[in-house]
């Protein structure tokens, strides 16, 4: 049974500086476990946030450039 699931941006060592520069999926698209979602960076990192497991990108809820803070909402997935 499919279920909607909240992905937020993670703590990557307490740096505030988050630039969610790039979504490697859009709305409705599937992706499986371990894809990279989208691209973010900081002034000392470049990582990504990846899927937790299969599903489907439901809702983007951070653009594209925007400077979102640790912890809050980036998209909404439909999981397995």
């Amino acid at each position: 049974m499919a279920r909607i699931i909240e992905l937020k941006i993670p703590d990557i060592g307490g740096n505030d500086g988050i630039e969610l520069v790039k979504w490697n999926k859009k709305p409705g698209e599937t992706f499986a476990a371990g894809d990279e979602l989208c691209e973010l960076v900081t002034d000392k990192a470049a990582f990504s946030l990846e899927a937790p497991q299969n599903g489907k990108l439901v809702e983007i809820c951070q653009a594209e450039k925007s400077h979102p803070k640790v912890g809050e909402l980036a998209a909404r997935v439909e999981i397995d």
